[in-house]
């Protein structure tokens, strides 16, 4: 394994150190808040380095210890009876650090607009795609966020044909962009009188939350209708032309809203979700450009492609990616155990960052 980069952290220690000396001094709010936002964000990484420069000159006195003829044999024993595992504490901080150090993605910390759409598989996909929206729901009041449906568009016997939902929370991206992709999921359906296992599907895809200041959109490049809302909603839907329809030329890129009442706040709800949705575009493009030099089996960014079967006979979940299966189907599509999941894929994909420095 590669050498840490003692520089580097020479330099994290020290802003690290000025970072702490300026709050004691006096902040304006707004810096206050940022600068204590960056010390909480940097505190473990901190601590693991000084640990780990703890355990190097810990194990630098074992080694002087054991090389010192006038040591007593007693103590030489001890000594190298300590060493191997103060090694393994020394190579596990070591790897923390390394994870640690990896470049982030910019957009791992914002909220997430989260969209599921049912696919082949008719009522029962729809079914399926409320099954997958509950288990992100209940997923996320786990981590402490908070899930706001922006649009939906139910099934004829429940579920959804498509549904957007707003998960805010700090760190959704980075836990949940990998989820984006086809979910398979093989069961017999309610419906279903001779017993047989019908496959479905819906797909699953999970923007960051991207703001103004993130991404230009040219008035010009836009196309915006107003019309009347459709489905429910009685004399209203009749008089007020609330619903809108925003077209990004350039892209081909379609969004319409018409959950709301307030004209202005589907306008502001389908401007967020546009942004997304271009950012999104371009990161796929790159990633495409990206994978034709080396194909990674995490976070291709494939919408098509089928990343998770949930088998209900059999009660696993196979994550095709990773080859990973875990008979615990139950608590995963309650979203008690999705966190599993996904941290064996987020593990994966900093193994072959790691990976890619070292070939670099």
């Amino acid at each position: 394994m590669s050498a840490l980069p003692e520089a580097k952290l020479d330099v994290l220690l020290a802003h690290h150190a000025s970072l702490e000396a300026a709050v004691l001094g006096q902040l304006a709010a707004e810096e206050y808040v940022k600068t204590t936002r960056e010390l909480s964000e940097l505190g473990p990484l901190i601590d693991a380095v000084k640990t780990y420069r703890s355990a190097v000159s810990e194990l630098k006195d074992i080694d002087a210890m054991i090389a010192d003829g006038t040591t007593d044999a007693e103590m030489r024993e001890m000594a190298e009876m300590e060493r191997p595992a103060l090694e393994e504490r020394i190579e596990t901080l070591a790897q923390e650090i390394r994870v640690a150090l990896l470049p982030k993605d910019a957009m791992d910390e914002r909220n997430v607009m989260l969209e599921i759409r049912a696919g082949t598989g008719g009522d029962e996909a729809s079914l399926f795609a409320g099954d997958l929206f509950r288990m992100y729901e209940r997923f996320a009041s786990l981590q402490g966020w908070k899930s706001e449906v922006v649009s939906a568009s139910e099934g004829t016997v429940g579920g959804y044909k498509e549904i957007i939902v707003e998960v805010k929370g700090r760190g959704a991206f980075a836990k949940l962009k990998f989820e984006s992709g086809a979910h398979r999921v093989q069961r017999v359906p309610d419906t279903e009188t001779q017993g047989r296992i019908h496959t479905s599907a819906a797909t699953v895809a999970v923007l960051p939350e991207v703001e103004e200041v993130d991404i230009e959109i040219k008035n010009d490049d836009l196309r915006i209708e107003t019309m009347r809302a459709g489905g429910a909603g009685g004399q209203h839907v009749n008089k007020t032309e609330s619903a809108i329809r925003i077209t990004h030329i350039p892209t081909g890129i379609v969004v319409m809203m018409q959950d709301s009442r307030s004209q202005h706040k589907n306008r502001a709800s389908a401007m967020n979700i546009l942004r997304s949705r271009i950012y999104d575009a371009e990161q796929q493009r790159l990633d495409a450009a990206r994978s034709a030099d080396r194909k990674e089996k995490v976070g291709s960014g494939d919408r098509s492609e089928r990343i998770r079967t949930y088998n209900f006979p059999q009660g696993r979940v196979t994550d095709h990616r990773i080859n990973l299966t875990l008979y615990k189907l139950p608590q995963v599509i309650t979203g008690e155990a999705l966190h599993e999941l996904i941290d064996a894929l987020t593990t994966e994909h900093q193994a072959a960052q790691l990976a890619a420095q070292g070939d670099a």
